[in-house]
C-alpha cells in the first residue's frame, strides 16, 4: 500500500468519480469477468484519488516563497528566469566546447574502436585495413572503457574469450624498443588503460603507433584489465607513445563536469518553480543533451558528428516527450506541493535512468534475446530478479489505480499493448526487439498516479527513454536476423577437414566444397590468407612464416552476396601446427 494520503477531493483538474464509474466498457466487462469481479476492478463507489501531502508541510515551498519575496514583480521574475537559462546554457556549452577542442588534432574513439575490426571487414590479407605500420595517430578515449566487453565468443588462436575486455598482448620482453605491444584487433582504449596511458575513470588522450607484424604477444593483468596472450604472428600491431600523452583537463571525459552543471541547474529549477510544463520541458532538454553530448554520446569519429546526431534526434524525441507529458507526467506533477520530494524522487530517478549506464552495465544482461540470455553467465537469474521486482511494483500500482477507480481503462490499454506485441511476434522473418526506450513508453502510463513511488518510477522511465534515443536513436522494434546477430555465429555448415600432411616447413590440406556454397576461405593466425571459388576439390599448401614456431588454421565456406561481394560463413575451431611439424586437429564446432 502506498504511504500517500488518499483524498475524496476530485478537484485540481483530476478525473471525477462520475467520469471514472461511467467506464464505457463496464457492461462488456461484467459479461466477460462476472459482476462481482468487474465491480472489484472498478474500485470503490466513491473513488479516492491519491494526493501527496508534503512531508514537513509548507516548508517544502520555502525556496519558492523566498524567490517571490526577493522578486515580487512578475517582470522581475521573468528577467531572472531568462538570465538563469542563459547562464545554464552558456555553462554547459563552454564545458562541451572545451571538451571538443582537442578533436581537431585527434581521432575520437569509442570504447570498441579497433584497427582490425573483423575478418570480414578487413578482407583477404587484411587489405581493407591498411596501413599496418609507419603511422602515428593522436586519439581520445572516453571514460569507463574497461567495462566494455565482447558479447560473443571471440577466437584468438585455439582460445576463445567472451564477456571480457578484448586486449591481446601487453608488456614485451626486457630490452625491447617498445614497452607494450598489442595485436591490431584489440580494443584501442582498453589497451591504452592496460598500458597506463589513460585513466579508466577520466578517459584521456594519447598517441598510438602502428608497428606492423609482431610475434608472441604476452598476456598480463595491469590497471584492472586482463590481456590475452598469443604465441604467433599478426600483421598489424600497435604501441603507445607515453612521452606524448596529454594530461590536460581538456582531454578528460567531460561527463561529470557537465553533469555537475546539469544537475545543479535542474535541481534549482525543480525547487523554484510550480509549473510542471516548464519543469518537464527544461529537464527533458537538459537530460537529453547531457546524455547525447557528454554522458553517453553516440559513436562518431568527431565531436561535430556527435552534435549533429544529437540535434537530429532531439526534435522527434521532443515530439514524443510532448505526449509523455500530456498523458503521464502532467497528471502526476499537477498541483504538486512537495518540491523537495519531487526533486529527490522524480528528478533523481530521471538522472539515474538517463546516465546510470555505468551501473546498469554491471547487470549481466546485454540484450533481451534468447541467445544472449542463454550464454551470458548470470543473465537468466538477473532477468528473473528484474521480472520479480517489476511484478511487485505492477501489483502495487494496480491496487492504487483501483482505489482511484481507473483500473479498467488501464487494463484495456495494456491488453491492446499485449495484443500488439503478440501480433509483432507473429510477423515472419523479423524479430521483436524491445529496446529500453520502447519499454519506457510501454510502462509510463502505469505511473500516472500522484504517489511517491510513482514519482520515482516515472522519473526513471523518462530518463530511460531519453537515454535510449540520445544514444541509439529510434531503432526499429522489428529487426532482421542480420541486425540482431552482429558477430554471432550463423549456424552454417562447417568444412570437413581431414588430417593434413605436415612437415617442419610446410603443411598441405585437402578440402571439398559442399553444395550450396560458392567457395572456401582459410584463416592463418586469425587472418584470412586464402579464398577460392567454384573448385569442388582443393589442395592448399602453406609454407611456414618466418619466425613462427606455431601457426593456427581455421576454415569456412564462402557464398556470393545477392548484389555482389562475398559473405563469409562460420569457421571451424583452430587446428595447431607446431615447429616440429606436429599437427593438432581442431575441435568440433564453430569459432
Amino acid at each position: 500500500m502506498h504511504d500517500d494520503i488518499r483524498s475524496n477531493a476530485t478537484g485540481s483538474g483530476r478525473s471525477s468519480p462520475e467520469d471514472v464509474i461511467a467506464f464505457p466498457g463496464a457492461s462488456i466487462l461484467e459479461k466477460i469477468l462476472g459482476q462481482r469481479f468487474s465491480e472489484w476492478l472498478r474500485g470503490p463507489r466513491i473513488p479516492r484519488p491519491y494526493i501527496i501531502v508534503p512531508l514537513g508541510g509548507s516548508s517544502q515551498l520555502i525556496c519558492l516563497q523566498k524567490f517571490r519575496t526577493w522578486f515580487p514583480q512578475r517582470q522581475q521574475r521573468t528577467l531572472v528566469g531568462v538570465a538563469f537559462f542563459l547562464i545554464w546554457i552558456l555553462s554547459f556549452t563552454l564545458i562541451a566546447y572545451n571538451a571538443s577542442s582537442t578533436d581537431a588534432d585527434s581521432s575520437r574513439l569509442a570504447c570498441i574502436s579497433r584497427f582490425w575490426p573483423s575478418t570480414e571487414k578487413c578482407g583477404l590479407d587484411g587489405a581493407q585495413c591498411l596501413p599496418f605500420d609507419n603511422q602515428t595517430i593522436a586519439f581520445r578515449c572516453p571514460a569507463y572503457c574497461s567495462e566494455v566487453k565482447v558479447l560473443n565468443p571471440y577466437a584468438i588462436g585455439v582460445e576463445e574469450v567472451n564477456y571480457q575486455s578484448l586486449v591481446i598482448g601487453g608488456p614485451t620482453k626486457s630490452g625491447s624498443r617498445v614497452p607494450n605491444t598489442y595485436r591490431g584487433d584489440s580494443f584501442i582504449c582498453a589497451a591504452a588503460i592496460h598500458a597506463g596511458v589513460i585513466d579508466d575513470k577520466t578517459g584521456g588522450c594519447g598517441t598510438v603507433s602502428l608497428i606492423g607484424t609482431q610475434q608472441n604477444y604476452l598476456g598480463s593483468e595491469q590497471n584492472g584489465i586482463s590481456s590475452v596472450g598469443f604465441n604467433s604472428s599478426f600483421p598489424l600491431s600497435f604501441t603507445f607513445d607515453t612521452k606524448t600523452t596529454t594530461k590536460s583537463g581538456s582531454c578528460k571525459d567531460p561527463r561529470w563536469r557537465a553533469f555537475g552543471i546539469s544537475a545543479l541547474f535542474t535541481t534549482i529549477l525543480s525547487l523554484f518553480t510550480t509549473s510542471s510544463s516548464l519543469f518537464f520541458g527544461a529537464v527533458f532538454s537538459s537530460v537529453f543533451f547531457q546524455t547525447a553530448l557528454a554522458s553517453d554520446p553516440p559513436d562518431f569519429p568527431t565531436y561535430d558528428g556527435v552534435v549533429s546526431a544529437a540535434v537530429g534526434r532531439f526534435l522527434p524525441a521532443a515530439f514524443v516527450g510532448l505526449f509523455i507529458y500530456q498523458y503521464s507526467v502532467r497528471y502526476t506533477l499537477r498541483d504538486l506541493k512537495a518540491h523537495f520530494e519531487k526533486t529527490i524522487l522524480w528528478l533523481g530517478g530521471c538522472w539515474i535512468g538517463a546516465i546510470g549506464n555505468n551501473v546498469f552495465d554491471k547487470i549481466p544482461i546485454s540484450r533481451l534475446t534468447p541467445h544472449d540470455l542463454s550464454q551470458q553467465p548470470g543473465a537468466i537469474t538477473a532477468l528473473l530478479l528484474i521480472i520479480g521486482v517489476v511484478t511487485v511494483i505492477a501489483f502495487v500500482q494496480i491496487w492504487a489505480f483501483r482505489i482511484e477507480g481507473r483500473l479498467p481503462r488501464y487494463l484495456a490499454f495494456y491488453a491492446i499493448i499485449a495484443a500488439s506485441i503478440i501480433f509483432l511476434l507473429l510477423i515472419p522473418r523479423l524479430h521483436l526487439r524491445l529496446h529500453h526506450y520502447i519499454l519506457a513508453l510501454i510502462l509510463l502510463p502505469g505511473t500516472t498516479l500522484q504517489t511517491r513511488p510513482s514519482l520515482l518510477y516515472q522519473g526513471f522511465l523518462v530518463g530511460l527513454f531519453i537515454n535510449g534515443i540520445a544514444r541509439w536513436g529510434f531503432d526499429s522494434v522489428l529487426q532482421t536476423d542480420t541486425a540482431l546477430r552482429t558477430d554471432e555465429k550463423l549456424g552454417s555448415l562447417l568444412p570437413q577437414i581431414s588430417v593434413p600432411i605436415a612437415t617442419q616447413d610446410d603443411i598441405t590440406f585437402s578440402l571439398k566444397l559442399n553444395e550450396g556454397y560458392d567457395g572456401i576461405s582459410m584463416l592463418v593466425n586469425d587472418v584470412e590468407r586464402f579464398r577460392k571459388f567454384d573448385e569442388p576439390n582443393l589442395t592448399i599448401t602453406w609454407n611456414r612464416a618466418e619466425g613462427n614456431d606455431v601457426e593456427y588454421f581455421r576454415f569456412g565456406y564462402v557464398t556470393y552476396a545477392r548484389l555482389g561481394g562475398v559473405l563469409l560463413q562460420d569457421y571451424t575451431k583452430a587446428g595447431m601446427w607446431t615447429a616440429d611439424g606436429h599437427w593438432t586437429q581442431m575441435q568440433p564446432g564453430p569459432s
